[in-house]
């Protein structure tokens, strides 16, 4: 199981879902797959501008992070897409309008909205025509700079190692954790004992400027922190 570790302060904003969807649909689905597209549908309707608001089948199999979300049933990704859409357009969560006349393989769908079902109908009669090149909003995985940082340079992020991190972002300064992470990648050193060391000598000695990084560096790697170094 892939535990979350919570969420964060500052992310890039909310969905609102009305209250219908939790007295009304909510109680009716029994399909993962559609529960799944059906909450994505109110994402990226969410993320748009304007009267008419779509979804695109070519894009929606592009995005990865839909298509691993879908990816835990026995069917294939693409395929689990498209019996999620049709079970969300039969139960009329979506409306759903094939563009034959352009594309055979290009799908349509709409929010069952009153302007959902005008852009669709309009679509329909051929009134108007999505650019073909405008691109759909896509799911990016979320989350605060020093994860991903300690993810991408020293290892696996537990919960334990999340609370870790929580508690030095309250400790030290904004920006000290990620650059002496980027010390201790530098110098080849990655351990969170090490980056630890960094920041413990920082705010007891205070910060050195970028010019004697190399230094100060060498300083923990020969000197009194090189017990906090996992060779």
């Amino acid at each position: 199981m892939k535990i979350f570790l919570g969420f964060s302060p500052g992310g890039s904003g909310t969905t609102p879902l009305p209250s219908q969807f939790f007295s009304d649909l909510l109680p009716a689905i029994d399909h993962l797959g559609e529960l799944k597209v059906t909450l994505y549908a109110f994402w990226c309707l969410g993320q748009q501008e304007g009267e008419r608001r779509f979804l695109r089948l070519s894009e929606m199999k592009r995005d990865e992070i839909l298509q691993s979300a879908l990816a835990g049933g026995a069917a294939e990704p693409g395929s689990m897409l498209e019996e999620s859409l049709e079970r969300a357009v039969s139960r009329g969560t979506l409306l759903h309008v094939p563009r034959l006349s352009a594309d055979p393989s290009e799908h349509f769908y709409f929010l069952n909205t009153p302007k959902g079902r005008a852009a669709a109908d309009s679509l329909e009669r051929g009134e108007w025509s999505p650019d073909p090149g405008s691109q759909l909003p896509r799911l990016a995985m979320e989350r605060p700079n020093v994860f991903r940082r300690y993810e991408e340079d020293i290892g696996p992020l537990t919960p334990h190692m999340a609370e870790v991190l929580r508690d030095a972002e309250k400790e030290y300064p904004p920006g000290w954790i990620e650059e002496a992470i980027g010390l201790a990648v530098e110098r080849n050193v990655r351990s969170w004992r090490y980056v630890s060391a960094i920041l413990e000598r920082w705010k007891a000695e205070g910060k050195r400027d970028s010019g004697r990084q190399e230094l100060s560096t060498r300083r923990y790697v020969e000197g009194e922190y090189s017990d906090h170094i996992e060779h």
